[in-house]
């Protein structure tokens, strides 16, 4: 189905439009991911971050709503031509959205924490994960964009690989000496780590599910975990 769809793509305006838009969105929640992993981690923080960072979550907002009204004007125009692509769509803006509000979330922990976070802690407990979720941003919109089937499938054992991580960082936090602020922080972090991962592995795994299956793709696979 896929296939179809980009081969459908090429051909309508009105859908690469589409499509470019939503690149942007992921292009723009992948700058705001890095961002403030380089302000948490790091303690590198651009001037202004806090305004860079809430403007481009706007403007992924305003994306997804104009995305939204395209499609929506289209089936209104012509309601029984491009239901699956449209369908498709709406369900993968939806995840590229959550990106941008879990990257801010990220940068919300960094205005809990009391003091710099220890970086030896740290990288005992995540081992530089916020990379490999970086890697996952590239990864999946090449899946995504060029219908690459075995992008995808590196996309999910990725995803497998950080949320199995994720799952034991908060065991070991749970039973750790961290103080009580330092064990919130960590405990975010893990959640909104696993999370993004979820979401970029939903918009790659598009390419090789039905869309009955969209979002459900790790209970097809749930025998890995």
């Amino acid at each position: 189905m896929f296939k179809n769809l980009l081969h459908f793509w090429k051909g309508q305006d009105f859908l690469k439009q589409v499509l470019d838009e939503f690149k942007n969105m992921l292009d723009d929640s992948q700058i705001m991911f890095n961002a403030v992993c380089a302000k948490l981690l790091d303690n590198i923080a651009e001037d202004g971050l806090r305004d860079k960072i809430y403007s481009i979550d706007r403007k992924v907002n305003e994306l997804q709503r104009d995305i939204r009204k395209r499609i929506i004007g289209h089936l209104s125009i012509q309601p029984s031509v491009d239901v699956s692509t449209c369908l498709l769509l709406m369900s993968v803006i939806k995840d590229a959205e959550r990106l941008g509000d879990y990257a801010k979330n990220i940068f919300e922990v960094s205005k809990l924490a009391e003091t710099p976070l220890n970086k030896e802690k740290y990288k005992d407990l995540f081992n530089n994960i916020e990379e490999e979720i970086s890697e996952l941003f590239v990864d999946t919109k090449k899946a995504f964009m060029e219908s690459d089937e075995n992008e995808a499938e590196k996309t999910w054992a990725l995803k497998k690989e950080i949320s199995n991580r994720c799952d034991s960082i908060l065991k070991r936090v749970a039973k750790s000496e961290l103080s009580v602020n330092e064990a919130v922080c960590f405990t975010l972090l893990a959640r909104y780590f696993k999370r993004i991962a979820a979401h970029l592995t939903n918009i790659a795994t598009s390419v090789i599910v039905p869309i009955t299956d969209l979002d459900y793709f790790d209970e097809r696979n749930i025998t890995d975990k």
